[in-house]
């Protein structure tokens, strides 16, 4: 007997499973964001001078904690205006996939931008912000509708493309204030993280549900 490899997944593309795993992922990404807002307001008002002490220094020991810390901060408020809708909309589509694949595919993502930027980019810079996360859940989203051959994802990936595709010269040397290091690194990080963490196809035995998404708390 032949099994299609979504008759056993309760969490494909049109089930009420679906749906309700990418609402609770939009409600969790949307309740980040205030967060990083929350974060740069304190930073601010108490001239904590986050961005010198927990940023990314390239090629310096006392930097090279920022590799986990930058994402959490940004230059200001118009940084991160600018990366609060991309993280919503690609961090929603990636979480809805399970919220464990979620935090390690992020956490490999952090360490691969983050070490990228701090081995590459100038020792005369401070890097921060979460353009390094958010170009790596767009590399997920592009190979995991390669590697899974999940349509879904290549779709969403074709989406955010055209919302968002011109950002993509972001990973090549253009403007000194920008890290295009921690773009491209980032990206790369999300294609290590979509392998990584593929969903295994279940095989003509039976169906496989190991790589089913996890509820969110």
């Amino acid at each position: 007997m032949t099994l299609h490899p979504s008759s056993g997944d309760p969490y494909r593309f049109g089930t009420e499973a679906f749906y309700a795993a990418l609402g609770r992922a939009f409600v969790a990404m949307c309740a980040v964001v205030p967060f990083l807002f929350l974060i740069e307001a304190v930073d601010q008002g108490l001239a904590f001078g986050l961005d010198a002490t927990a940023g990314i220094i390239p090629q310096r020991i006392d930097g090279l904690d920022g590799v986990f810390f930058s994402p959490f901060l940004h230059h200001g408020f118009d940084h991160l205006y600018s990366n609060s809708i991309p993280l919503i909309l690609l961090g929603t589509f990636v979480l809805a996939a399970g919220a464990r694949r979620f935090l390690w595919s992020t956490l490999v993502i952090i360490l691969v931008s983050g070490l990228g930027v701090w081995f590459t980019g100038s020792p005369n810079s401070v890097v921060v912000g979460a353009s390094g996360v958010i170009f790596g859940y767009l590399g997920i989203l592009l190979t995991r509708g390669i590697v899974e051959r999940s349509w879904w994802n290549f779709a969403v990936f074709l989406l955010v493309g055209l919302l968002y595709g011109w950002q993509l010269v972001g990973i090549l040397p253009t403007d000194e204030r920008i890290s295009w290091q921690g773009h491209l690194f980032g990206l790369l990080g999300g294609v290590v993280a979509a392998i990584l963490f593929r969903r295994r196809r279940p095989s003509v035995d039976g169906p496989d549900y190991s790589g089913s998404p996890l509820s969110l708390p």
